[in-house]
């Protein structure tokens, strides 16, 4: 079946911006921006290309469909109204893999999924002219979002989340995802002839995203996808079109001044492995040194972290001590503006200056800052050469 779908785009709460652009950037409608998500149009070729080109998104939903539920039973008729068979093959594995409920009457997760899946499987029997269904196939798994009594179903095409490239085969105690890491990039005004450091750069997330926007590199182009086996909607031909579009995009041969600090030396080891993974380990340099050693002789440069805010206890008394050192440091580079995501609530306090812009960011269920210390912009006759020094 060929169409145009809506698909829907789940992202981190205080992004969906990041992600409409990005979106849109692509050449696709939006049709609609929620919290958490974005929708948008596209046929069966927008499906490869939004999993291989999208940074910021968790994962694609292809849209089944819509309804109001405010009972159990009308959430099964609600679903038996889905024309599943155009959208699943007779033998095909699926299930509700998550729901989620905000401000409805229903709001059982299990009982959500246990009920819908009774009603699929009842569509699809009548459908197929069957008492009872293979499911041998090809999963199908899907997702629910219920607000206030609307009920929005979509089946995820991603398989594993958007987050896992691929690269990041060794992490570090708190690492930042990969989408949360791109968007907050792409919140900022940095470009790839700036100067990028991480002072805390762990498992090196900030740095290989940042390489990976500098090379043009897709962030899906070298993992699979659950929908690459769903034939019955999507030609094998569109994953191979958008995976070649992905490699003629790549322009890695570009200098770059992007720089990974950490005082674990394991972890910087880690960050180079996952670099490697990534296809930038050339662009990236990565060193053993502590936040107090942080410098750089050029101006206009950019700091981009993810610092310790001690989730643990114990941790916490050293943090006053952590960010006034990075206050200090920052304050010695002439002319950069620092970025950092941290759920420390006084690290404006400690860092010696209040914020030029504060977003709140949910990383997960944890609230977050994104705290943005601007500094002055290059004067324009460096911005159109690429120069920092």
């Amino acid at each position: 079946m060929k169409g145009r779908y809506e698909l829907i785009v789940p992202c981190h709460f205080g992004l969906e911006a990041v992600l409409k652009k990005e979106i849109t950037d692509l050449g696709y409608d939006i049709v609609q921006v929620e919290d958490g998500r974005v929708t948008f149009l596209g046929d069966e070729e927008a499906v490869c290309r939004a999993n291989v080109f999208l940074r910021t998104g968790e994962r694609v939903l292809l849209k089944a469909g819509s309804f109001r539920a405010e009972t159990f039973e009308e959430l099964f008729q609600g679903t038996r109204g889905i024309p599943w068979e155009e959208l699943i093959p007779r033998d095909g594995r699926f299930w509700v893999a998550k729901a989620s409920s905000i401000r409805s009457k229903l709001f059982s997760p299990s009982d959500i999924q246990k009920i819908m899946k009774k009603a699929m499987v009842e569509r699809m029997k009548a459908a197929c002219g069957c008492e009872v269904l293979p499911e041998t196939g090809h999963r199908y798994p899907l997702r629910v979002f219920l607000h206030k009594d609307q009920v929005t179903v979509g089946i995820d095409t991603s398989g594993d989340s958007l987050h896992r490239r691929g690269y990041r085969t060794l992490t570090s105690k708190a690492p930042i995802t990969e989408t949360l890491a791109a968007a907050l990039i792409l919140l900022t005004p940095w470009r790839k002839e700036r100067i990028l450091v991480d002072p805390f750069c762990g498992s090196g997330t900030f740095p290989i995203e940042a390489a990976m926007m500098a090379a043009n590199i897709a962030p899906g182009m070298n993992r699979s996808f659950l929908a690459e086996n769903w034939t019955n909607l999507i030609p094998r031909k569109c994953w191979y079109e958008a995976v070649d579009e992905a490699r003629d995009l790549i322009d890695n041969k570009g200098e770059t001044d992007i720089q990974g600090y950490d005082i674990d030396g394991d972890i910087v080891k880690a960050a180079r492995a996952n670099a490697e993974a990534a296809g930038v380990g050339h662009m990236i340099h990565f060193q053993q040194r502590p936040v107090s050693a942080l410098s750089h002789p050029k101006k206009y440069g950019f700091i981009i972290t993810n610092p310790p805010y001690g989730e643990r206890i114990e941790d916490k008394e050293n943090l006053p001590a952590l960010y006034r050192e990075l206050g200090e440091r920052f304050q010695a580079l002439d002319s950069w503006s620092a970025y950092l995501i941290t759920a420390y609530e006084e690290a404006e306090k400690y860092m010696g200056r209040k914020a030029d812009k504060n977003r709140k960011i949910y990383n997960g269920m944890m609230k977050t800052y994104f705290y943005q210390f601007q500094g002055p912009k290059p004067p324009a006759r460096k911005r159109a050469q690429g120069q920092t020094s």
